[in-house]
């Protein structure tokens, strides 16, 4: 079966990178569409003091998922570069070795969480309200730990093998569970229920995937762990590629964590954490096309770079870059001209909104950079490397972003649009670098 598949990535890498990123997308869609709708949900029947506190969760939360997906893109880089080189019994153990991992950084978060999240959560400058919806909202999720990252590790698997529709249909499902307790947990228990909602259809997906995939042997790479043996060989390549990524997403959750600091320190910072918040959730749903078509990349550049391919990893490169920048710069005219319409929806403060408007009005220009150094980061990565992602984005986050925000806001009392274009200008340096990093691993290659 898989086989073919790679067959079929090799003779059609155009056509390939579609049949990956569409049920990618149509998955990660479903899921964002639900955020959106649990913003809302919340805004309007908790209050924008508890959009504030889901502000000073995100950082958190942004840690764990960073983490876990940064290791499960080095798990689908070494799974689909195994694949491309035709050994199946090496990707089978990479397999088995990422769901020992997920056990392993499951304890680690759920331990963390629990001695030390109401510091983390203090330490942003939230008011008593605000950190009381914090505090609930953390605690709740933080039970469901562990159904988060397996899941998000079996997904990183089935993508290591090329099947983004099983992952699809079982994300699906369990957002669709989400939706439909949402609302009446929130109604009933506040935002606890909102993340007793989340906690349950986590532990759904987990159990579709460990039916489905371990028990009814579904997916090509063989997950049975009857004659497992733990060798830490295995791990070490996930590290190597995955710990740069993982970190990369640190950084990005402590850029959102000081900027959190740093709007704190504005005239309305309860209001200013709300808009930021909010305007996360809603530029997610719009970045998933993109994200999709980047993460595919993944997969594609890691088995044609084991198949040795190399002159497949241009071709489908160039098509990638072109339609996603289409892609990418529709979304921003879609920002810059509905922002007005879109913000309403989720809260009825006339300030959260004024400074949401704002936001887009600046970050519509950062889209196509923001995409265009995804796609360089993400095919670096296929190559085997993960830490030029690591520096560019500490460049990107914490000497032009975060810098930048600090010294207009906090050391001049500059209006807070200053603080949006320091973002700009930190997108449009991480484009112009990656870019540049790539160009060199490719010619590289070309050598070899």
């Amino acid at each position: 079966m898989q086989e073919n598949r790679l067959e079929q990535f090799i003779n059609n890498p155009k056509i390939s990178l579609w049949k990956l990123s569409v049920p990618m997308m149509l998955g990660m869609s479903v899921q964002a569409i639900y955020t959106l709708i649990d913003t809302a949900f919340i805004g309007k029947w908790v209050g924008w003091q508890a959009l504030a506190g889901l502000g000073v969760v995100f950082p958190a939360l942004f840690i764990i998922l960073g983490i876990t997906f940064g290791l499960g893109s080095g798990a689908t880089t070494v799974i689909a570069q195994s694949i491309g080189e035709d050994n199946k019994e090496k990707a089978d153990s990479f397999a088995k070795h990422t769901i020992i991992l997920g056990l392993i950084i499951s304890l680690i978060f759920i331990t963390i969480g629990l001695l030390f999240g109401e510091n983390i959560l203090s330490s942003q400058g939230a008011k008593e309200e605000s950190f009381r919806y914090a505090s609930d909202y953390f605690f709740t999720l933080i039970l469901g730990t562990p159904f988060m990252i397996l899941g998000i590790f079996f997904r990183s698997i089935l993508s290591g093998e090329g099947d983004t529709i099983l992952p699809m249909k079982i994300l699906g499902f369990g957002t669709i569970l989400n939706i439909i307790l949402d609302p009446p947990l929130i109604i009933y228990y506040g935002i606890k229920g909102a993340a007793a909602a989340t906690v349950i259809s986590q532990f759904m997906v987990f159990a579709l995937f460990m039916y489905i995939i371990i028990f009814k042997d579904r997916a090509y790479l063989s997950l049975n762990f009857k004659n497992f043996k733990f060798d830490s060989f295995y791990l070490w390549p996930i590290f190597k590629i995955g710990v740069p990524s993982a970190l990369s997403m640190l950084i990005m959750s402590m850029g959102i964590f000081t900027y959190n600091i740093i709007l704190s320190k504005t005239s309305n910072p309860e209001a200013a954490l709300a808009a930021y918040a909010t305007v996360h959730r809603i530029e997610h749903l719009f970045f998933i096309p993109l994200i999709s078509i980047s993460t595919s990349m993944i997969t594609l550049v890691g088995m044609f770079y084991g198949a040795k391919k190399y002159h497949l990893i241009i071709t489908v490169l160039k098509h990638c870059i072109k339609y996603a920048l289409i892609i990418s710069t529709l979304f921003g005219l879609f920002f810059y001209s509905f922002s007005k319409k879109i913000l309403p929806i989720f809260t009825n403060d006339i300030e959260v909104i004024n400074l949401g408007i704002s936001y887009f009005n600046i970050f519509s220009f950062a889209v196509p950079f923001v995409t265009l150094s995804m796609i360089c980061s993400r095919t670096i990565q296929g190559l085997g490397k993960s830490y030029p992602m690591f520096i560019i984005t500490c460049l990107r986050v914490i000497i032009v972003s975060c810098s930048l925000g600090w010294y207009f806001i906090v050391l001049n009392n500059k209006p807070i649009e200053f603080a949006w274009l320091s973002i700009l200008i930190s997108c449009m340096f991480a484009s112009f670098i990656s870019s540049i990093w790539l160009a060199y691993e490719l010619k590289k290659i070309k050598k070899v």
